[in-house]
């Protein structure tokens, strides 16, 4: 028989025990809720961070610089950078190894060679499409109207070359007008034919209709109907180099989303077909 002393004793021992126990849960809550904050914490980070290089086409320069602002208001933690060129120019780089995590084409021609090699990690989705205007300079010096004023004689037009997307359609709209250009430059972006006719250096300049619109008051527009002989869709895809592919699919996104694609309208370039 256990005397009164002893019991309390015991009973002493246990209440410190039970105490102690509680503590531990206690203490198992607070960590519970420290995993509970670091979950949130994790969640919070899980957003979308890191950085990626986008490889676009020259005349995406101010649509998917804007895409990539608002993707990065929306991701405190994450950086879009871009390299804009003529499409043929930055297939080669990245068959040659060039780092970068995503690429859109002005035509489907150079994506195929992107696919062919199995460098894409999904397959690509167009996103827009895109027909060609005459540029010229303020006021019209040369008096351009037509498709074939672009071949008169003394008229300086300047172009893309073949193998950029823009140069690919230009070709392709002569042979269906019946039309033979002699220009004075063949330029490896759409911008660079842009750049020559804004400075003078050219009377006409074949460019995408976005690039008019996005030029304003530097050059005037002449449409002319033999363009829809050549509209070019633009495909994006995410590429399997990429080290952030989170990221790289996300821009992809933002890009054929709908914010993407009011932006690509507002700057003059049409649906996808």
């Amino acid at each position: 028989m256990i005397g009164p002393a002893r019991l309390a004793l015991l009973a002493t021992a246990l209440t410190l025990a039970l105490g102690t126990a509680a503590c531990g849960s206690s203490s198992g809550d607070a960590a519970g809720g420290s995993g509970s904050a670091g979950t949130s914490s994790s969640s919070s980070s899980s957003g979308l961070s890191g950085e990626i290089t986008v490889f676009a086409a020259a005349s995406l320069k101010k649509t998917f610089t804007q895409i990539g602002t608002d993707l990065e208001k929306a991701n405190p933690g994450a950086t879009v950078k871009f390299s804009f060129a003529g499409s043929s120019d930055l297939v080669a780089q990245i068959q040659q190894g060039a780092p970068a995590d995503a690429f859109a084409s002005a035509d489907t021609k150079n994506m195929d060679k992107v696919t062919a090699e199995s460098l894409t990690a999904a397959a690509p989705v167009v996103f827009a499409s895109n027909t060609l205007e005459i540029a010229v300079p303020p006021g019209n010096p040369a008096k351009i109207a037509s498709f074939a004023d672009l071949a008169k004689s003394g008229v300086k037009v300047v172009v893309c070359a073949p193998a950029v997307p823009c140069g690919s359609a230009a070709a392709k709209v002569e042979a269906s007008a019946g039309v033979d250009l002699t220009p004075v430059s063949e330029e490896q972006s759409v911008t660079d034919v842009l750049g020559k006719v804004t400075a003078g250096e050219a009377d006409a300049g074949l460019v995408y209709v976005t690039d008019v619109k996005g030029a304003g008051d530097t050059v005037q527009g002449i449409t002319f109907p033999e363009s829809s002989a050549a509209v070019n869709s633009y495909p994006i895809a995410a590429l399997k180099a990429s080290k952030n592919t989170a990221l790289a699919d996300a821009f992809v996104k933002a890009v054929t989303g709908a914010g993407g694609q009011q932006v690509l309208a507002d700057a003059g370039f049409a649906k996808a077909p």
